[in-house]
């Protein structure tokens, strides 16, 4: 997670949305920088522990700024990361090993995920207990010249964008019986990927 106290402005980062790129690209202007276990602080524990450190200490009140990516796409990128670490670590407990990508999902949608699907859920790193969206500002994940369109405009500044953090192709189909229950498993997070959609890849929901 960055945070700009002069541009008013904290970038939530949500696992395999890019954020490591956006890092690399807006880190020099970051007078805050979260990494390793705070690096994925959720929305709610921003809200809670955060922003009353923010506002009492510095006097700022940030907009919260984050991406989402579509959620099968994003269950994709963490099964093709995972295969990756495998890879490059032999027998870590990630390890999908020989997993197809339907069984992944069916992990990961299971009542007790083990460790290798254990990747979480979009609606609820952005949301609150009660479903509320947390963050002013959320992007589309494939709405990238978007996003780059808002954050230099928000830093009067060109900014580059590296390609970081990308995994090797594998077999990411899926059968329609699975995808349906991977629908309904993760409803929340389709519901508000359609929301997102429906708004042209810009949802704009102040929090003040």
């Amino acid at each position: 997670m960055l945070v700009f106290l002069d541009r008013k402005l904290a970038f939530l980062a949500v696992p395999k949305t890019g954020t490591t790129a956006w890092e690399a690209a807006l880190n020099g202007q970051a007078d805050i920088t979260l990494r390793r276990r705070l690096k994925h602080m959720t929305a709610q524990k921003f809200q809670r522990r955060m922003l009353p450190f923010l506002r009492d200490t510095y006097g700022v009140e940030p907009e919260r700024l984050a991406v989402m990516r579509d959620p099968l796409d994003h269950m994709k990128s963490w099964f093709r990361y995972r295969r990756k670490a495998a890879l490059r670590r032999p027998g870590n407990e990630n390890d999908t090993g020989d997993l197809d990508f339907g069984q992944f999902c069916l992990d990961v949608i299971s009542d007790d995920p083990p460790p290798h699907a254990r990747i979480g859920s979009q609606h609820n790193f952005l949301t609150s207990g009660q479903g509320a969206l947390l963050v002013d500002h959320l992007f589309a994940y494939d709405r990238q010249a978007e996003l780059l369109e808002f954050l230099e405009r928000r830093f009067d500044m060109a900014i580059k964008v590296p390609r970081k953090n990308s995994s090797p192709d594998v077999d990411t189909r899926l059968s329609p019986e699975i995808e349906a229950e991977v629908r309904r498993a993760r409803a929340a997070d389709f519901d508000l990927f359609e929301r997102l959609t429906a708004a042209g890849g810009y949802l704009h929901t102040p929090q003040g």
